[in-house]
């Protein structure tokens, strides 16, 4: 497959997403072969370890490719975007629980799609470009693939500011909000990868690792803590609007932009989340709740529309200007019933 390059090298499992000039944009087929790939090394004695990179500058992975979700939803069907979220969901919790190291390299954009293969790793490496978001409420969703569970675990509501926002995490950024663990200097990365094709120990990430240049999550947790905790989406715009300071400016720019329900749903997440314990296959559940309902009642399909189709940039989003209805959020993550979740890998 052009889009990735699959292959053992060493006592190395290597991933290598080859697409740079799609950003590395992540397709239903190259999914499904991570998943295949992984499922083949977790007992195959001769691999030590994973290895997941990508070629490119500018990109790790940034998202999933959404065209095909577009395209179908748009025509009313919507078993396409159902199928590939919990496959990759599937795919998700695969990496989250796997018995083997699994070592990720993410230089620049790593949103979405590229967050649910990149962050769920035992040894997740940045660098100096690395650019780490999660924003999925920009074009009404929510935070998927596993990244409300590391939101809800984020200290002084950083979860919530993230995930409402859409704010971009740098290199330390990302370490102290739970989506990475090491800096290595990217200079560094090549020879690092050689090393662990070669020894087969993951050891050698942390030996590798230096202290990550200053990002700018650390100055404001005062901050988030003190607006993001409130109890609703009103609450938290209403507390910014009456701060008025270059902070609470910001993040109102910011939320203005993006979909209301999603917000909503967003923080009512993160509360579940925290309440019942956060885990990985809960968490995955639950968004898949919102995401297999996003086509027909929820805003996704005008939000594609406005930033990637027209690029008008003016979604005409539901609830806009008023309060999101408790009802309206219920209903996007009550349980699905028969179509809920499941983990069990299909023989089909």
């Amino acid at each position: 497959m052009s889009e990735i390059h699959i292959r053992k090298s060493g006592q190395a499992g290597r991933i290598t997403f080859t697409r740079p000039k799609a950003l590395n944009a992540m397709s239903y087929e190259m999914c499904m072969a991570i998943g295949a790939a992984m499922r083949n090394w977790a007992t195959d004695d001769s691999v030590k370890l994973v290895v997941i990179n990508a070629e490119g500058d500018k990109a790790f992975c940034a998202g999933g490719d959404i065209a095909e979700l577009y395209d179908t939803g748009t025509r009313g069907d919507y078993s396409y975007g159902r199928r590939f979220w919990r496959d990759e969901y599937r795919l998700n919790a695969l990496i989250f629980e796997y018995k083997k190291p699994v070592i990720s390299f993410m230089q620049g954009f790593t949103m979405g799609g590229g967050v649910g293969i990149g962050c769920h790793g035992t040894h997740r490496v940045v660098g100096e470009t690395s650019q780490i978001a999660m924003p999925e409420v920009g074009i009404g969703l929510v935070p998927d693939v596993g990244g409300s569970l590391m939101l809800a675990l984020a200290p002084d509501h950083l979860g919530e500011y993230l995930g409402m926002t859409a704010a971009r995490m740098g290199a330390e950024d990302a370490i102290l909000a739970g989506f990475a663990d090491h800096f290595v200097p990217q200079d560094n990365w090549p020879a690092l990868m050689t090393a662990l094709e070669q020894g087969g120990s993951a050891a050698l990430v942390e030996a590798a690792a230096e202290p990550a240049p200053k990002g700018k999550l650390r100055d404001l947790r005062q901050q988030t803590a003190a607006h993001f905790g409130k109890d609703s989406l009103e609450e938290i715009l209403a507390g910014l609007e009456a701060d008025g300071g270059d902070f609470a400016q910001g993040a109102l720019k910011s939320l203005s932009r993006n979909s209301p329900l999603s917000m909503a749903c967003t923080l009512e997440m993160l509360r579940r989340l925290r309440a019942d314990g956060p885990a990985i296959r809960r968490s995955l559940d639950l968004e898949y709740r919102y995401t297999y309902r996003a086509m027909d009642k929820g805003d996704f399909l005008e939000g594609i529309r406005a930033q990637i189709i027209d690029k008008d940039r003016n979604p005409q989003w539901q609830y806009a200007g008023q309060p999101v209805p408790a009802q309206a959020v219920a209903d996007m993550l009550a349980p699905l019933g028969a179509d809920a979740l499941t983990f069990e890998e299909e023989l089909a």
